[in-house]
């Protein structure tokens, strides 16, 4: 008897080593979810790629200008009702992003909240036209690392349901 739990500790070790607490305090979403951003409470679809570093957002219209001294940037974007919505954020920086087929481009990167299920975190968002592509927006590993995994099978496995909240990356 002793031998067999000595065997099943074993085991049961080597368990928990291979899964470590925080990759069971992850939530295991779709690879396309809805997501819920902040300021606006707008509603969209989005691919989970964990390809991407950074998220990104359809933005139209993206025009910089300047308040109290500091850039900012406008742009337009349709929720997904496909109603035309304009928001405003502070120009953190510029980001050169490599694309696919080798050229190099400059897009301008705000913060947002997004909500992805029960998950919050202020994040930056780089703006891009995203016309061509399925889905609105993309959510990068920056915003995963720590509490989301994708289960490539799945799709649409939870609603934003987390509101605005004063969490940041």
């Amino acid at each position: 008897m002793k031998f067999l739990a000595s065997i099943l500790a074993s085991v049961l070790g080597s368990l928990i080593c291979a899964f470590p607490l925080s990759a069971m305090d992850k939530k295991i979403v779709g690879w396309v979810e809805r997501v819920r951003l902040q300021p606006g409470n707008i509603l969209l679809e989005a691919k989970l790629d964990s390809g991407a570093e950074y998220s990104s957002l359809h933005a139209v219209n993206i025009t910089e200008f300047s308040r109290n001294d500091e850039k900012w940037v406008r742009f337009d974007l349709n929720d997904h009702h496909g109603k035309k919505v304009t928001l405003e954020g502070k120009l953190i920086r510029q980001a050169p992003i490599k694309r696919h087929f080798g050229k190099k481009q400059r897009r301008p990167v705000i913060r947002l909240g997004v909500c992805i299920g029960e998950v919050y975190r202020e994040t930056e968002v780089n703006l891009v036209d995203r016309t061509g592509f399925i889905y609105p927006m993309l959510i990068g590993r920056k915003f995963m690392e720590g509490r989301l995994v994708i289960d490539p099978e799945a799709q649409h496995t939870v609603e934003p349901s987390c509101g605005e909240q004063p969490k940041s990356e």
